[in-house]
């Protein structure tokens, strides 16, 4: 199956507010997730899904996301120690 990112408001806002040089790493890693037969075999499923079903790990940044069929909408981009916080 082949899938489609879709970037939320919110994510966009996360991932400007990041330096130039941790934007192109988590560019990066989102082009290697997509391109796989399977990108949900490098996410986590997440037990409180008030903020996202999934997530991946980039480095010290977590990219939490929501599948919709075929889509991969990509909500929040935040540090780990700040992303699991309300």
């Amino acid at each position: 199956m082949h899938y489609n990112l879709k970037i939320e408001s919110r994510a966009k806002k996360d991932l400007q507010s990041l330096d130039s040089v941790i934007q192109k790493r988590i560019a990066k890693k989102l082009k290697f997730f997509l391109e796989q037969p399977d990108p949900l075999q490098f996410s986590k499923r997440l037990f409180d899904t008030s903020g996202g079903d999934y997530r991946w790990r980039v480095g010290h940044y977590r990219l939490v996301f929501d599948v919709k069929g075929d889509v991969i909408m990509l909500l929040r981009v935040q540090h780990r120690k700040d992303v699991y916080r309300k």
